[in-house]
């Protein structure tokens, strides 16, 4: 991917929100319906519970209206809306039409499908807005993957389950150093779901080639920047496995206290995934003004994606 005008107008985080699925669904639950249990669930995917119930715009809107009210501004001074979700409400409209007017916003909205990779997808677009003249951009993170889940199956059930993030980006001093975005369409048999079923996926076959395009596009990423895995200061990546996520680390050579991680607590959220990361540890004061944070991420597709940024901008 090409690296960033050093003259193209910036954008920061101001601020940001999350939000869960209603309902608390613990590794002893699932042991109770399918041949399963928590020991097996834990030391296979880093998972103790998950939070599954409530629709996308729901969430998404609770998210949202954290973000804006951390960020102190009118929602009619939005220019756009972002949407990352690969489960919307509906075929059509794009749920992203349902939050702009749920919020009161004034403008244009839209959803990106890029699967568990679609928060950084959708973070890059709309800093591309920003360059373009948009002042304030609101983006989301959301899936509810419980839709779509076989609640039969243990080796997808253990996995899946609801959540949300959003963020405020205002145009001001920049805090994208370098991004990449990539897709594999010859590898989109390996995870799927077709309309009106579950999710199919080939397990060993996701592992072996998640943790190579993560650390493809995260490095690639860091050399836009212009930086090494030393100067990371915060790592967030998708949480889909604790497995492809220490195996990630290694090869990046980033040690897992520096990776950010709600997986235990989340399970895999796809698109919403890396922001209920990123923002945990935000708020848990992990990231201070001028660290580096990389986040980065995989999905079905396969797609791969990650941004380096410069947290409080430059």
């Amino acid at each position: 991917m090409p690296q960033i005008p050093k003259d193209v107008r910036g954008a920061r985080f101001t601020g940001w929100g999350t939000a869960l699925g209603r309902r608390t669904v613990t590794n002893d639950d699932l042991a109770a319906t399918m041949d399963t249990n928590d020991a097996w669930i834990r030391e296979r995917t880093g998972i103790h519970r998950r939070h599954i119930g409530g629709t996308n715009a729901e969430l998404s809107v609770e998210s949202a209206g954290r973000a804006i009210a951390m960020a102190g501004i009118d929602p009619a001074s939005i220019d756009a809306l972002v949407l990352a979700t690969t489960t919307p409400d509906r075929a059509v409209p794009a749920t992203s039409a349902t939050v702009q007017n749920a919020l009161g916003l004034r403008c244009g909205a839209f959803d990106v499908n890029a699967a568990c990779s679609g928060f950084v997808y959708a973070l890059v677009n709309a800093h591309g807005l920003v360059a373009m003249g948009a002042e304030r951009v609101l983006l989301i993170g959301t899936d509810i993957l419980s839709r779509i889940t076989d609640w039969t199956d243990r080796n997808t059930a253990v996995l899946f389950a609801d959540g949300s993030g959003a963020a405020v980006l205002e145009a001001g001093p920049g805090q994208l150093l370098g991004w990449d975005l990539d897709a594999d369409g010859s590898a989109e048999d390996i995870l799927y779901c077709d309309h009106g079923g579950f999710i199919q996926m080939d397990g060993k076959e996701v592992f072996r080639r998640a943790v190579r395009i993560m650390v493809d596009s995260a490095q690639k990423s860091m050399a836009h920047a212009g930086v090494k895995a030393e100067d990371i200061a915060l790592i967030v990546p998708h949480q889909a496995n604790i497995r492809i996520i220490s195996a990630a680390c290694e090869r990046l050579e980033v040690p897992m206290e520096r990776a950010a991680m709600v997986i235990h607590e989340t399970g895999n959220t796809s698109s919403a995934s890396i922001p209920l990361a990123l923002f945990d540890a935000v708020d848990a004061g992990r990231v201070k003004q001028g660290d580096l944070v990389l986040m980065v991420g995989f999905g079905a597709g396969m797609t791969a994606a990650s941004a380096i940024i410069e947290w409080g901008g430059r």
